[in-house]
């Protein structure tokens, strides 16, 4: 597979690519079965798909980290790190969000070059460090600037 020609919009095509991405390097890491979620600027599901053995509750977990990550405009664990510091704000933005809301590492931010954020991709099977590597790679991969502490594996 080859990298994608860098982007400025997130469309069906290059968030499916995403998807197929990260699914890919968790194959290769060895990662349990993910659930991987892109969503747009808005927080809409763009693509998602969830490997064989997933369990129920991963879709949940992979919206919840990357609408926090679209929405707060950070990576889910730059959300994490600030929540450890300031837990009331974050429950009162988990309760706002009804349920959509997850600070815990495993989503990264999707920029264009300009550093327009355009969505975000979360990912949930692994540790927060696993699926945030592999939701870095597919972005990456797939012609974006992947914003997170994952960004670079």
């Amino acid at each position: 597979m080859t990298k994608l020609e860098r982007a400025s919009t997130l469309d069906l095509r290059r968030a499916n690519r995403i998807v197929e991405l990260a699914v890919q390097r968790a194959a290769e890491l060895g990662v349990p079965p993910l659930t991987v979620v892109v969503l747009d600027d808005a927080g809409h599901l763009v693509a998602a798909q969830r490997q064989d053995g997933a369990s129920m509750f991963r879709f949940d977990v992979a919206v919840g980290k990357a609408w926090g990550a679209v929405a707060m405009g950070g990576s889910s664990r730059s959300l994490a790190e600030r929540a450890e510091g300031n837990p009331n704000f974050f429950a009162a933005l988990a309760a706002t969000a009804h349920g959509r809301f997850l600070p815990q590492p495993g989503a990264v931010l999707v920029q264009a070059d300009d550093r327009t954020v355009l969505g975000a991709v979360g990912a949930s099977g692994g540790t927060g460090d696993e699926d945030e590597v592999c939701c870095a790679f597919g972005v990456t991969e797939a012609g974006f600037l992947p914003v997170g502490a994952g960004a670079d594996a």
